[in-house]
């Protein structure tokens, strides 16, 4: 009978127990459709609503960005002087700005050594390289560039804004499927050139004597100071290709490669430094008068890009350049109506430093000593 009781009393306890596990079975089966379930819409709405409260501040974020952007191009977009003489508004127009002052003007403080080798600077038999010529900023084209444009060997070097351009100038080449060009000579020390010269001296000797003799070596070895390689802005090209020695066969300038270069350099800041009759390219005028090299090798100078176009377009050698600044002080290019370049040439003598004239309308500005007492700078629009 006792077992019987318990038995009975524990019947109800396990009822109990089994509700219990079952309502809880039935609370977790609904938890998910009553808590669960609305707090996860609850949590995505939410969420919803930071992504899109995000999205908003960032469209106000870019409309202000493209509203700085406008005013910011809105001042650079010149106002031309209407005193201006008028311009051509179709193709490309010179102005001689010579009778007006600088827009907007300001100057800044500089010394030779910021100008120096900035693009201008004239090396030629009747004008040696200035006694403070400084070399330190020449770049190994190889190590540069590390090894993406050829050279002949590591030593070849010039400066960087030439090395920049001659990059730019056969990255453009490569995507128009031209290749192999390497620089094959660029700088020389004046000691290089020292030697070079007394080699020419010691060969010619048995011919020559005094200043005949110096007379005949010039005419194939600059003086030391009046080479252009003494410069660190000109480089002479070729190609090559070690797989294929055919690549370097032709003249650099009979190639497609090479009349690329010549049609095309200017637009890099490069130009052909020393032209001849039909050399480069079929038409050239006759330059050897100006420039004083009648040898015909394929030599090529960093300008910068201003002054290449005025070139271009002109056909002006860098001598003839320089003498038509000396003329116009102050020139500005003009492309199908827009204001391109304005360049002003500022005499400043052999002064350490001066204060070169500005403008503040100009997008940048580069300054370039001429080695002819002026500083040339170039505003780009």
């Amino acid at each position: 009978m006792s077992r019987t009781r318990k038995k009975s009393k524990a019947v109800p306890v396990v009822a109990v127990i089994t509700f219990l596990v079952l309502a809880l079975c039935a609370g977790c089966f609904l938890i998910k459709p009553l808590v669960i379930e609305p707090q996860r819409k609850a949590l995505a709405e939410a969420d919803e609503r930071a992504r899109a409260e995000v999205e908003e501040k960032n469209r106000e974020i870019m409309a202000e960005y493209q509203a700085a952007l406008a005013d910011l191009e809105s001042e650079h977009t010149v106002q031309v002087n209407t005193a201006w003489p008028e311009h051509k508004t179709e193709g490309w127009d010179i102005l001689d700005l010579s009778g007006f002052p600088l827009e907007n003007p300001t100057a800044e403080r500089m010394t030779r050594a910021d100008v120096m080798n900035n693009g201008m600077l004239l090396v030629n038999e009747w004008h040696s390289r200035p006694d403070d010529f400084d070399e330190s900023g020449l770049v190994s084209v190889t190590r540069y560039f590390d090894r993406a444009v050829q050279a002949s060997d590591s030593n070849v070097s010039m400066f960087p804004v030439a090395a920049d351009a001659l990059k730019e100038a056969i990255d453009t080449a490569a995507a128009e499927n031209l290749t192999h060009y390497m620089v094959d000579e660029a700088y020389r020390s004046w000691d290089t050139q020292n030697t070079l010269f007394q080699n020419r001296i010691t060969k010619l000797s048995g011919k020559y004597t005094g200043d005949e003799l110096i007379a005949a070596a010039k005419k194939e070895v600059n003086y030391p100071g009046t080479s252009e390689y003494n410069t660190g802005l000109s480089f002479r090209l070729r190609l090559y290709d070690r797989n294929d020695p055919d690549v370097g066969s032709p003249k650099f300038s009979t190639t497609a490669a090479g009349r690329w270069m010549n049609e095309n350099g200017w637009k890099y800041g490069i130009v052909f430094r020393f032209p001849q009759a039909n050399w480069p390219l079929e038409g050239t005028m006759d330059k050897s008068f100006k420039t004083g090299v009648s040898l015909a090798m394929n030599l090529y100078r960093y300008v910068g890009r201003g002054n290449a176009a005025i070139m271009h377009y002109k056909d002006f050698c860098l001598e003839e350049y320089i003498e038509y600044l000396q003329e116009h002080p102050h020139i500005a290019l003009f492309e199908d109506g827009a204001l391109k370049y304005e360049i002003y040439r500022q005499y400043v003598g052999e002064e350490p430093s001066f204060d070169v004239q500005l403008t503040r309308n100009a997008r940048s500005h580069v300054s370039s000593l001429d080695n002819m007492g002026a500083v040339i700078t170039v505003f780009e629009y």
